[in-house]
């Protein structure tokens, strides 16, 4: 679970605008962090099969949000993939 300072700081880093809380762009930057935190607790406890099924449907949205930016905005697509390093 992200605390509320990690939270802001993620927010502040991918925030469009000085209101911007809950852009795709934002949400992808929290999804990530949580699979990564997700991801280490998996390793640990490999038998946990709830936080797994957990840990795929976080990957299917931040794949869609993924996906909506791609379509709409491809210049920050490219930016928020290399910022986060991810695949793709």
């Amino acid at each position: 679970m992200l605390t509320k300072r990690v939270k802001s700081k993620i927010i502040n880093e991918f925030k469009i605008n000085e209101k911007d809380t809950g852009s795709a762009e934002v949400q992808i930057g929290l999804l990530t962090r949580q699979i990564e935190e997700l991801t280490k607790h998996l390793k640990k406890n490999p038998k946990d099969k709830h936080s797994r099924l957990g840990l795929l449907k976080m990957v299917s949205k931040r794949r869609k949000f993924l996906d909506y930016v791609k379509k709409n905005n491809p210049t920050n697509y490219s930016k928020i993939i290399k910022k986060l390093d991810l695949k793709k």
